[in-house]
């Protein structure tokens, strides 16, 4: 089992015993050596556990996240402005990326021999600790703040976590569970083992791809943590000599709350805090991303850009998704697709160019502001006939 840990700006090492960032304070991740990696030929291993040379457990509990759809959606090349494929995340087992790092990081405490994993979330990744603790026999503590939606609480309680609604600022109490001298192992959204997780999502974009090389990856940013583990695979990849140009990474923020876009739009070396606003992409909505300064250092050592966009343009990206390609996610997802629409409409994508735009999340578990009134008709059985010409001859 791998304790090693790094700091990707200072370099110093630490282990996982030690803590979750750097005595400089940026945060860790696992120290891979990943010069003799090569892609898997034959494997039969579930899912992301085919990469699990390079991570720092080699199995989980319950149904193996990962081997999600990579869709080449050529119905959106003309609306989007690229040659366009998504990676469909929201077919993992509880329905996000989330999945990814929280395998892991069971699959870490489970080795370990202690009996309680947590996490602090607004939904996506309580859900998804909850239900691999519950698969692996573990006790779960969640904390997630008092106003999550009932909906999304009913979802975790189904798993039978303990779950803890937390009054006070969020950011503090991501924190404050890290600091705590427990028995609970938190994998928090951007700690080493959440990282190490959900970086096989590039190892199966790039792997897809191979040998060629897509131009620009695409996804949604909050804490910082899945795009810090997308530039973790790329970096590795390199050092494998399996990729020699690395794709721009792009990461999109919620314009309400873009704490990470603001920082490269003003050309600065740290992210710092914001004071964010609302937006439908709550799950995204972190004014002071732990991760936020790495995320920066990641697009810049790409060549790519972080960009904001509004909640209007979400909607459109969200809606353009469910009736073209018959994709239904969750507005912190779709956010993605509306940053890759903004950036090759002021030419940084070209039309030519190969993107893939990670779709985070499901958005069947949650609700919108449909018009389904607008969409729906009350008919008389007898007058089927009739109905049916009526749509179909308009």
């Amino acid at each position: 089992m791998t304790t090693s840990l790094r700091c990707y700006d200072c370099g110093r090492t630490a282990t996982l015993e030690d803590g979750k960032r750097c005595v400089c304070g940026e945060p860790l991740w696992f120290d891979v050596d990943a010069a003799n990696f090569e892609w898997p030929d034959g494997d039969t291993a579930e899912g992301m556990w085919r990469y699990r040379d390079v991570l720092p457990v080699s199995s989980g509990p319950g149904v193996a996240p990962g081997g999600t759809p990579l869709h080449r959606a050529e119905g959106l090349d003309a609306d989007v402005g690229c040659r366009l494929s998504v990676k469909v995340e929201g077919q993992n087992p509880t329905g996000s990326f989330k999945d990814r790092g929280t395998a892991v990081g069971v699959g870490y405490v489970l080795e370990a021999g202690t009996d309680w994993i947590g996490t602090v979330s607004h939904g996506n990744m309580a859900l998804s600790t909850s239900a691999y603790a519950a698969a692996a026999g573990l006790d779960c503590a969640v904390f997630v703040p008092t106003d999550t939606p009932a909906e999304r609480l009913e979802l975790m309680a189904r798993h039978e976590p303990h779950i803890f609604r937390v009054e006070g600022h969020y950011g503090q109490l991501y924190a404050d569970t890290l600091a705590l001298e427990t028995d609970v192992r938190f994998v928090n959204s951007d700690t080493p083992l959440r990282v190490a997780g959900q970086k096989t999502v590039a190892y199966e974009i790039l792997e897809a791809f191979a040998p060629d090389v897509p131009d620009a990856i695409a996804l949604p940013v909050s804490s910082g943590g899945q795009a810090s583990g997308v530039w973790k695979a790329l970096r590795e990849l390199e050092t494998a000599g399996l990729i020699d140009d690395p794709p721009r990474l792009y990461v999109v923020q919620a314009a309400a709350c873009d704490p990470i876009a603001t920082a490269f739009r003003e050309g600065r070396d740290e992210v710092t805090p914001v004071d964010g606003g609302d937006t439908i992409a709550v799950s995204i909505a972190n004014s002071d991303p732990p991760s936020g300064t790495r995320t920066l250092a990641a697009v810049r050592d790409t060549g790519g850009a972080a960009v904001s966009v509004t909640d209007d343009e979400t909607r459109d990206a969200m809606a353009l998704l469910a009736t073209t390609a018959g994709l239904s996610v969750e507005p912190s997802s779709a956010v993605a697709l509306a940053g890759v629409r903004a950036l090759a409409r002021d030419g940084e994508i070209d039309a030519d160019e190969e993107v893939v735009t990670i779709l985070t999340g499901s958005g069947y578990k949650e609700r919108f502001d449909t018009d389904v009134d607008a969409r729906t008709r009350t008919i008389a059985l007898e007058a089927l006939a009739d109905e049916v010409e009526s749509v179909v001859d308009r």
